[in-house]
């Protein structure tokens, strides 16, 4: 049996030792990462631990030691769970009604995103200061290919997720948990695994093994939906997915089949993508109560086109599929889109496509959530052309741009549109 290498959590002491050392040699810590491929794994996956409340928490010391929940009022749901409140069964996307019934003490705190954003880009810097090589997944964690920087460092891919680990603790005050691993799929698992402050590995030695036993709901990309068939058909782990070949997966559950048998198989060869960046940019609001007047859901609709405005021209980009999102009253969900011809950033492009798609649906059901996005992101350089067939987008984009600058200057509540201003909701 050949050495183990290991690395020391606390004060970053690295070694090998056959077995390995059950203190660090260094510092005495028992918190030592011990594996004999530790050395040879340069995907990793890092993931921000309950990044919204963290954020608050830090914010906000008197919060260190109580249950935080970060969402909306009793009718919105729960964005981000803090590690206290977990204890009590709260959750992300649980109604928030149930995660106060369950945790009557916890304290609700509204999202505040320019924050979180900015923490985030705080996060984003420090891993492309190790490579290039990020993929951004959401606001709060990324893959990173690590492979070729121990020339660039003086360090291995474990001894630098450590030190951004210990770097985003010690400049940005929250914690991040790390999986490494041989591929993308594995390295995100590796990162459930030890949370919050976790550091897990998943090497090649053992991958079929430490899959055999993983529900099917660990697997990453399988939905509800999925995993409902899946278990419906009797395969509730994901070793139990290598009884089938791939043609089998695929004539049963489409092409999605094909990732099953891969990804029970330990096989990802999607490498890291810096260039992907965000698949969509949306904003949702759940109502106070529920709204069938077609009128007062425009009036909704209107502030939520903004947001997702001002945040396309934050990062530079536009999105060429409107998306409405709807939720009636009894939780059934629907989604309607529309593709533009070019790309667009603007919020009356977008208010003007999603609102005949909701005056298409408000003839019978009322609703609890309005949404508005956009997917098919691309940067800003072609958004809004002019257009022959309608000329008067030039003027609408000058008009939204000089809103713009008068709220950068003055606040912004400084100038609204007539149809921001608020009138009696209708039920």
């Amino acid at each position: 049996m050949g050495a183990t290498d290991y690395i020391c959590r606390d004060c970053g002491a690295a070694g090998s030792g056959d077995p390995a050392p059950a203190r660090c040699p260094n510092c005495r810590s028992t918190k030592l990462v011990s594996h004999g491929e530790l050395n040879a794994l340069a995907i990793a996956h890092i993931d921000c631990d309950a990044f919204y409340a963290a954020i608050e928490k830090r914010d906000d010391p008197s919060l260190k030691d109580k249950p935080v929940l970060i969402g909306g009022g009793r009718r919105g749901v729960v964005s981000t769970a803090c590690y206290i409140a977990r204890l009590y069964g709260c959750h992300s996307a649980q109604p928030m009604f149930k995660a106060l019934k369950a945790c009557p003490d916890a304290v609700v705190i509204p999202p505040d995103f320019k924050k979180y954003s900015a923490a985030g880009r705080e996060v984003r810097a420090l891993m492309q200061s190790l490579t290039p090589l990020v993929e951004p997944i959401s606001i709060d964690e990324a893959f990173l290919d690590l492979g070729g920087t121990a020339r660039v460092h003086g360090r291995s891919p474990a001894q630098s997720c450590l030190w951004l680990a210990h770097e985003v603790e010690r400049q940005i005050g929250i914690t991040v948990s790390v999986g490494l691993s041989f591929n993308k799929f594995l390295a995100k698992m590796a990162s459930d695994l030890d949370k919050p402050r976790g550091f897990s590995v998943v090497g090649r030695q053992e991958a079929l093994d430490f899959l055999a036993d993983q529900p099917i709901s660990a697997m990453w990309g399988a939905g509800k939906a999925l995993q409902a068939r899946l278990k419906a058909d009797g395969i509730r782990t994901i070793g139990q997915l290598r009884r089938f070949d791939e043609r089998q997966l695929v004539d049963r559950y489409g092409s999605i089949g094909s990732r099953l048998w891969s990804f029970a198989r330990a096989d990802d060869r999607r490498r890291v993508e810096p260039g992907r960046g965000a698949k969509s940019i949306s904003s949702e609001t759940t109502l106070n109560v529920d709204i069938s007047d077609g009128d007062a859901l425009a009036q909704v609709l209107w502030p939520l086109c903004e947001k997702v405005a001002e945040r396309l021209k934050a990062k530079h980009l536009a999105g060429k599929t409107v998306v409405l999102k709807l939720k009636t009253g009894s939780f059934k969900l629907l989604t309607r889109s529309h593709t533009l011809p070019a790309p667009t950033q603007l919020a009356e492009t977008l208010y003007r496509i999603a609102l005949p798609m909701l005056k298409a649906e408000t003839t019978g059901p009322s609703f609890r959530l309005v949404g508005i996005g956009v997917s098919e992101i691309t940067d800003d350089e072609k958004a809004d052309p002019p257009d022959l067939v309608d000329p008067t987008i030039t003027r609408r984009r000058d008009v939204e741009r000089a809103i713009d600058a008068v709220r950068a200057k003055l606040g912004a509540q400084a100038i609204a549109k007539g149809r921001g201003f608020k009138t009696e909701t209708r039920r």
